[in-house]
């Protein structure tokens, strides 16, 4: 029996060329794994174009809850943003592909595994760190750094010299990837920075704020623990909660980003990023947080969001630095419990209330009135303390002025 390789399998144009490719340069048998993450109907149709491409075998896994629940929701909780703007959508998403990938390798008893990521971008690090911290043993194979293809044009003829004839063409369109919490979008105008994003072609999650409904629309969300439970009063698992607000968040124009970020190979490239059910989940957490956490809690939260924002991106989920990092995260979510109220309106997601049973927030102490816990004479004895080091400094600077012009 031929050995096997495990494909993580798309359907594009991309993976179905590789099926040929690797049964012409390994004589591998092919199974072919689809990890569903919620792309929606891009899963339609795969089993009959894995078959006629060459493989042997075609896995259809649905992880949406797992990535929901186990990777979504602690990107949440640490209110991951990637240079400030990018929800982290295919970066939360690779590592829980590269688990299932394992696992149905595990299960064929192949040798390797193969994925589609070129060698400019961050799938690739994102996938090949996944499978070897799981799996140190198995090969991995990446053709997009080895044969000598180089155009969608070259794929489309190498599948015609292998009497692949599918549904592809060398059509102008976006790069795209999506899943359940987010789709971005690459190439054509985006390549040039100066050119701005064509909305109207692009969009596929909602709308522009231009075209988002003149009346704005109040929404709630319940928290407990850091974790969504509900929209609007209604219960519900993390993965419908998703759904119902990119619903919402699409229909205003919510959570459009466009963004030149830094890759972890080192090269800047733009995107354009539809997260409109994420945007709203991040922006009611951390208003739940600001009213929860203490000062300083605040402050060492934001330094370790950054850090692990960073540690996602660059594909170490499966490192102990993001376990580590997760503890700290996890440790602040104990009382992050309560509702956010917002509205959603053009673009725009508008603080509209915020309640929490565990809330910092006192009146008494808030407002101008004295009250039992404040009496505005103590702050004379707190600002002369307070102040004393900046007072000192002036002093001695200003006897050091005086000496220099006697």
């Amino acid at each position: 029996m031929k050995e096997k390789v495990v494909l993580a399998y798309s359907g594009g144009l991309d993976t179905t060329v590789i099926i040929p490719w690797l049964k012409e340069n390994y004589d591998y048998d092919v199974v072919c794994c689809c990890i569903d993450v919620g792309q929606g109907n891009e899963l339609d149709g795969l089993e009959e174009r894995a078959r006629l491409s060459g493989a042997i075998k075609l896995y259809i896994e649905d992880v949406v809850d797992e990535f929901c629940d186990d990777y979504v929701v602690p990107c949440v909780q640490g209110n991951a943003i990637y240079e400030n703007k990018y929800l982290l959508g295919t970066s939360m998403a690779r590592p829980v592909i590269a688990k299932r990938l394992v696992e149905i390798a595990r299960k064929e008893g192949a040798v390797a595994i193969c994925h589609g990521a070129t060698g400019k971008g961050n799938d690739q690090i994102r996938f090949e760190l996944g499978i070897k911290a799981l799996a140190p043993d198995l090969k991995i194979i990446a053709p997009w750094r080895t044969w000598d293809i180089s155009s969608r044009e070259e794929e489309i003829k190498y599948c015609e010299e292998h009497n692949i004839y599918l549904p592809f063409s060398s059509d102008n369109s976006y790069s795209r990837d999506r899943n359940l919490w987010h789709i971005s979008h690459e190439g054509l105008e985006l390549e040039d920075p100066s050119l701005a994003p064509n909305y109207d072609h692009m969009l596929v999650l909602g709308v522009s704020p231009e075209k988002a409904p003149d009346e704005g629309e109040e929404i709630s969300i319940d928290f407990e623990k850091g974790v969504p439970v509900a929209v609007n009063g209604e219960k519900m698992k993390v993965a419908d909660i998703i759904r119902k607000l990119n619903e919402l968040g699409g229909k205003h124009g919510i959570g459009i980003v466009d963004i030149v970020e830094n890759r972890v190979v080192g090269m800047k490239s733009r995107g354009v990023y539809e997260t409109p059910g994420g945007t709203i989940l991040m922006e009611a957490h951390q208003q739940l947080e600001e009213l929860i956490l203490d000062k300083d809690t605040t402050i060492a939260k934001r330094q370790i969001s950054v850090q692990y924002s960073d540690v996602v991106y660059s594909g170490k989920w499966f490192s102990p630095l993001r376990e580590a990092l997760q503890a700290f995260i996890e440790s602040t979510q104990q009382y992050v419990t309560g509702t956010a109220k917002m509205k959603l309106y053009k673009g725009n997601i508008i603080k509209m209330g915020t309640t929490s049973p565990y809330s910092l927030y006192n009146e008494s102490l808030a407002s101008f009135t004295t009250g039992d816990l404040y009496d505005h004479h103590d702050a004379d004895g707190f600002i002369t303390l307070y102040g004393l080091s900046t007072k000192v400094r002036a002093m001695k600077m200003q006897e050091a002025e005086k000496n220099q012009n006697k």
